[in-house]
């Protein structure tokens, strides 16, 4: 019972819509400005840069937060569980009708507390695709995609693949409007020269 509770608790802090909440005290709904997402990548778009990463840090504090203290309470497995209750609060807010986000930020926030050096791969990846193709969607796609076969390559505990392997799927799930968007060629770009 306690444990369910701690999951329920988990999915309640990732259902917190940062995004919206601090778009809402600039005077701005998130959900109705440019591609209508409560995320970062929206809030930057819209809010400016200090506001977009503002908003990332917050949602990755929500997986990063929870899953720390369940992992050293309770041990690894009950982390994982943590992190993915966070995602799932996230993409599934219940304060916003079980809508959300796509997860990238607080699925961040969970592998930067269970598994940093992926994490630190996996951002250099993001990094490298949107640079190149200026697409933050495409880049978030391909570099959570990337995050198992890492996690495989650094020999992590096999206990965070329970993280590691759906989450990208989630995420890809997420995604599906911007993979849309990218194949008609109308899907936002982020012009650095």
């Amino acid at each position: 019972m306690r444990v369910l509770l701690m999951l329920v608790i988990c999915y309640l802090i990732g259902s917190i819509p940062c995004g919206y909440l601090i778009g809402r005290m600039k005077g701005v709904d998130l959900r109705r400005q440019g591609s209508g997402n409560i995320g970062a990548t929206n809030a930057f778009r819209i809010l400016g840069l200090e506001t977009g990463l503002f908003v990332f840090f917050c949602d990755a504090a929500k997986g990063f937060i929870p899953v720390l203290i369940v992992n050293n309470i309770f041990g690894p497995y009950w982390g994982v569980g943590a992190g993915l209750a966070a995602v799932v609060g996230h993409d599934w807010s219940v304060f916003l009708g079980f809508r959300g986000g796509r997860g990238v930020a607080t699925g961040a926030g969970v592998l930067i507390a269970l598994m940093p050096g992926v994490v630190l791969i996996a951002f250099v990846i993001w990094l490298l695709v949107v640079l190149i193709s200026g697409y933050v969607s495409l880049g978030s796609i391909i570099a959570t995609l990337a995050v198992p076969i890492i996690a495989l390559f650094l020999h992590v505990p096999w206990v965070y693949f329970i993280f590691a392997v759906p989450t990208p799927i989630l995420v890809v799930i997420r995604h599906l409007p911007n993979i849309r968007r990218l194949q008609n060629g109308t899907e936002s770009r982020i012009r650095f020269w």
